[in-house]
């Protein structure tokens, strides 16, 4: 018998009787979801990310149109649930109010990880963050024949006495052994490359490039001392004025009402009073949502350096949390990594902004919303280039007289850009008609900015699916019971009217590695020579104007079990053979409702449904269609 798909976990929140706190709404600021605010004596919780001006009293036609939701009114802090799950917005539910379970197999969720992560650019940051176990950090010494090849190539272009002359005023926490652990934990820095890249200049550059960033994050600064300012790295291992036993340091995000602190709970001293994040080590690592994926990274758990953030500033991670940071790229910003290895190359769009390879662009990684964008060089970003010139003379880098070294006049990364690569997983808000429970889309997918559940680590994917639909539930078949198989297209999602297209089921599969037999489904007016192949031949109409096609695959097991999966194809249109409607001319501010029409620069658009819906009334400089820095975020081109 055919399980339904879910139970009502998430009881509702009575608001009488509860006074709230909260600080005053402000127009010109953003709020990331799950924010309060005070308007007019009311208490509003923002629902997803809210952009300046979409204010909480602002009118709408339907509660899902705006961004805000009322909790309550008063001053007084509210209670904690002890729940981590803040309730999702409205879907219209079975008439007894009730939720029914959706089941769905691991394999399953397995599968939509891996289909959704693999494309080269996720498969590149993947590899230049791989570490090493630790039994291997720990066994590296300075000239040991067994130290990792990467190791050894550091070695080879920096020797113990030139560490030392490099950084002679460095705290004694900072050696050279420590350098060769990060590098042994991190084995992409200063690697091999199997396509013609020079390894050795690429490890010259990129030590050039850290030891100057060293230099002004936690150099002497100090021109009265012998020993020139370049050199004067490393002085610091904790942020000045900070020491282990100091309180509220950095860790206001500690609190458990927030899903910071419930994703990397902070450490607390005897007396239960919250661990202090201040900056440690080369990079100053700073935050408990830093020190918490660093945590993990390094130790395979947030724990570790969460209740022990000291040995940031007192064991080889001091450096090492330098190199996390050199690898790890930042959306919509690349990893300094790939800037100075050349696999980040700029597009149009980076190089109208400025953003080119070069020393300049590690500084707009690092600092750019501080030294960069101005039009004259920053004082501090004139000190990283005075130090990159003189570490990469003394390390043999070639500084070519076109090569950009400073940020002045350079924009920051967005978007649009080339390093704009979606690494988190975050709630899919998208409406299934076939769905149950209201047409839940029962999926996550990769977003840009930071959440609690990671693209790099294994799992998250499914475990942000759980934590978004409670009503989920895992089916095991540990005792040999047969699972449904998973449904997955691969294809193209726009093409020519009467072009000839190939959609792939390859990525389909059965928990149980079972053979799977294929079922397509095509519109009307489309063609294909066979639709029980795993691969489908389409050959499409030629409509007057753009069509949206839907392809369904359906898969089943030897069990007889089936999965369907649809897939979106947009037909484009002969050219003149519509005439566009007549929208009328978009508003700032307006109150958009979702499926409302505009047109804006000769071109119409679409105001996207719900929870995009509030969007499409935010800042022109953000959201006018077409032209808004994050457009596409809220209305669809037509």
């Amino acid at each position: 018998m055919k399980k339904n798909r879910i139970t009502l976990l998430l009881a509702g929140m009575m608001l009488s009787g509860h006074l709230w706190a909260a600080e005053a709404y402000d127009i010109n600021k953003s709020y990331p979801g799950g924010s309060q605010v005070n308007y007019n004596g009311e208490v509003f919780e923002a629902k997803w990310w809210v952009n300046p001006g979409q204010t909480p009293g602002m009118a709408t036609a339907n509660e899902w149109d705006t961004p805000w939701k009322l909790v309550g009114e008063g001053e007084v802090t509210p209670p904690d649930t002890g729940g981590d799950d803040k309730p999702n917005p409205p879907t219209p539910t079975p008439p007894d109010g009730s939720t029914t379970p959706v089941y769905m197999s691991q394999a399953e969720l397995d599968a939509k990880e891996k289909a959704l992560t693999d494309f080269p650019a996720m498969e590149a940051v993947k590899a230049s963050i791989a570490t090493r176990d630790n039994l291997v950090v720990e066994a590296v010494l300075p000239g040991r024949a067994d130290n990792p090849g990467n190791v050894k190539r550091v070695e080879s272009l920096l020797s113990e006495s030139q560490f030392n002359y490099l950084f002679p005023l460095r705290a004694p926490e900072y050696t050279y052994r420590g350098l060769l652990q990060a590098a042994a934990k991190f084995p992409a820095l200063c690697s091999d490359y199997s396509d013609g890249r020079d390894a050795d200049a690429i490890c010259r550059k990129t030590l050039a490039t850290m030891f100057a960033h060293f230099a002004q994050e936690t150099g002497g600064h100090e021109n009265w001392r012998p020993e020139a300012e370049w050199r004067q790295a490393l002085v610091y291992v904790r942020e000045m004025g900070w020491n282990e036993t100091m309180r509220g340091g950095y860790n206001a995000e500690c609190r458990p009402d927030v899903w910071q602190g419930q994703q990397w709970p902070c450490g607390t001293f005897d007396n239960g009073e919250f661990k202090s994040y201040f900056g440690r080590g080369a990079k100053q690592l700073s935050y408990n949502y830093n020190y918490g994926p660093f945590s993990e990274a390094m130790f395979g758990t947030v724990r570790t350096l969460l209740d022990r953030p000291d040995l940031v500033a007192d064991t080889w991670l001091n450096l090492a949390s330098a190199v996390f940071f050199y690898t790890y790229p930042q959306p919509p910003k690349p990893s300094m990594l790939h800037v100075i290895d050349g696999t980040w190359q700029p597009n149009d769009h980076d190089k109208q902004n400025g953003l080119v390879p070069g020393f300049g662009v590690t500084t707009q990684i690092i600092n750019g919303g501080v030294e960069c964008g101005g039009p004259v060089e920053h004082a501090q970003s004139q000190n990283r280039i005075n130090y990159y010139r003189e570490f990469a003379n003394y390390l043999g880098v070639a500084v070519p007289s076109d090569e950009v070294l400073g940020c002045k006049n350079m924009k920051v990364f967005d978007d649009n850009g080339a390093g704009a690569l979606p690494i988190y997983w975050e709630q899919d808000w998208s409406y299934v008609a076939e769905n149950p429970n209201g047409g839940k889309s029962y999926a996550c997918k990769l977003v840009g900015y930071q959440t609690r559940f990671s693209a790099f680590k294994a799992g998250d994917y499914s475990r942000c699916v759980q934590h978004f639909y409670p009503e989920v539930v895992i089916e095991d078949n540990g005792g040999g019971t047969n699972l449904p198989p998973v449904a997955n297209i691969t294809g193209p999602a726009q093409a020519a009217g009467g072009s000839k297209v190939t959609l792939s089921g390859q990525h389909s599969s059965d928990p149980e590695g079972k053979p799977l037999s294929y079922a397509w489904t095509i519109p009307a007016g489309a063609s294909a020579p066979a639709l029980d192949q795993v691969t489908l031949e389409l050959t499409l109409p030629k409509p007057a104007s753009d069509t949206k096609l839907e392809i369904k695959l359906t898969v089943t097991d030897e069990g007889n079990l089936s999965r369907s999966t649809t897939h979106s194809l947009l037909v484009k249109g002969d050219e003149g053979g519509v005439t566009p409607p007549d929208y009328p001319a978009y508003k700032e501010g307006t109150p958009y409702k979702a499926g409302e029409r505009v047109s804006n620069g000769g071109a119409s658009y679409e105001c996207k449904p719900h929870p995009y819906t509030g969007w499409c009334a935010g800042a022109a400089w953000a959201y006018e269609p077409g032209k808004g820095t994050a457009w596409a975020d809220a209305w669809i081109k037509l």
